[in-house]
């Protein structure tokens, strides 16, 4: 049975209260994953033109920044496995209404806002479950549990769309349900700021000073970029493979793409698992060098013509994914431990990730609506990612 009051972090990798966590994040997170192609399934059935697919992921992303401001305070002012309880509630509200058929954009964007509001807790959960010496080992395992379901996600919601969109989002309602039953699982660990009260101008006030605070240390800084510029590229990518493989592969449906974006997490497995190994806090920024990696596989997806081909460079994207993004998240838990809240560090960290996304998101709306060709986009993103990495690892060398 859960029990309240504070509760020092166990001095082991492997407790119930961190499985508790992975499982919730587990489920969760394949519901994500399977819903976005239900949506875009939903929003195909309601004969939308095509750049309003592109556009349902934007109001998912601006309620993440709209947000930003308050999630870390949410997250840090209860528990944070409740936090996760009631942000997972939001999110399968939103995907309740889409099957009610309410408009598939304001559904989605209740789903974001469930999505703000979870991710904040489920970072900031795992400094207080282990020592700060597992920390990266604890982020690894997150990020594995995350690649899981996003393969599996990916995998199920391509195909099962293809079947059903009424029974994909049925799954993706079944599973958040369930991730709600697992967080009851996580004590009520105590809260960073259960006694300070909540205002709106003074919580807006707040988060961008701590902004402005974190964007002062270089190590920081770095991290908020590298980790935005990652998910950014990630949310285009996947829009981008939908496109491409009826476009260079011939392959009508959504279960090829499904199946790409799960190579992607396949490979984002490997990179976790060897970043969890090999890099330690101190060394975190080193990390970024990934980051040019990755952005060179997406910009080589023109000269890809085969399946198999495009399914051994989305692993080699994931892979260099992973070790870019578990090193970085742990250094900006560690330090938000100090800096005010984890929970407000990650709400920071969504802030720049999420602006990240709705500009680049907003990039290839723009490049679907003027009708570019999709190898063209695949170059110029590819060649952004590299070239915004390459420069952010040069500042980091140089200090």
């Amino acid at each position: 049975m859960a029990h309240s009051g504070p509760r020092a972090p166990e001095n082991r990798l492997w407790s119930a209260p961190l499985m508790a966590t992975l499982g919730a994040q587990f489920l969760s997170a394949l519901a994500d994953n399977a819903l976005i192609f239900a949506a875009l399934g939903v929003v195909h059935r309601q004969s939308y033109p095509a750049w309003a697919g592109p556009l349902l992921q934007e109001f998912f992303i601006v309620t993440y920044i709209l947000l930003a401001p308050f999630v870390g305070r949410f997250a840090d002012a209860q528990p944070k496995g409740r936090a996760m309880l009631w942000a997972n509630a939001i999110k399968l509200a939103g995907t309740v209404a889409m099957c009610l058929e309410i408009n598939p954009f304001l559904s989605y964007a209740a789903v974001g806002a469930g999505a703000a509001a979870y991710s904040p807790a489920k970072y900031g959960i795992l400094a207080e479950l282990v020592p700060q010496s597992l920390l990266v080992k604890a982020n690894s395992l997150l990020e594995s549990a995350t690649i899981a379901s996003i393969l599996l996600g990916a995998v199920v919601g391509g195909a099962l769309t293809d079947w059903s969109i009424d029974g994909t989002l049925i799954l993706v309602a079944a599973c958040y349900a369930a991730a709600m039953l697992a967080t009851l699982l996580i004590p009520k660990l105590k809260a960073v700021q259960s006694h300070a009260p909540f205002e709106f101008a003074g919580s807006v006030a707040r988060f961008f000073r701590q902004t402005a605070l974190f964007l002062k240390v270089p190590d920081l800084r770095a991290a908020l970029i590298g980790t935005g510029v990652f998910w950014g590229a990630g949310a285009a990518l996947r829009f981008l493979l939908i496109a491409w493989v009826p476009a260079k592969l011939k392959i009508e449906g959504t279960s090829v793409p499904g199946y790409l974006t799960g190579m992607v997490a396949a490979g984002l497995a490997v990179g976790a698992v060897l970043a969890g190994r090999f890099v330690k806090l101190k060394t975190a920024h080193y990390a970024i060098f990934a980051g040019v990696l990755l952005g060179i596989g997406v910009a080589l997806l023109p000269l890809v013509g085969t399946l198999p081909a495009a399914f051994g460079l989305m692993a080699f994207v994931g892979a260099c994914s992973g070790f870019l993004l578990v090193p970085l998240n742990a250094l900006l838990q560690q330090r938000g431990q100090t800096q005010g809240g984890v929970g407000a560090a990650i709400a920071i960290q969504n802030l720049f990730e999420n602006l990240s996304m709705l500009l680049l998101m907003s990039a290839y709306t723009g490049m679907t609506y003027a009708r570019v060709p999709v190898n063209d986009t695949a170059l110029c993103f590819g060649l952004l990612i590299a070239i915004s990495m390459t420069l952010l690892a040069a500042t980091q060398m140089r200090r």
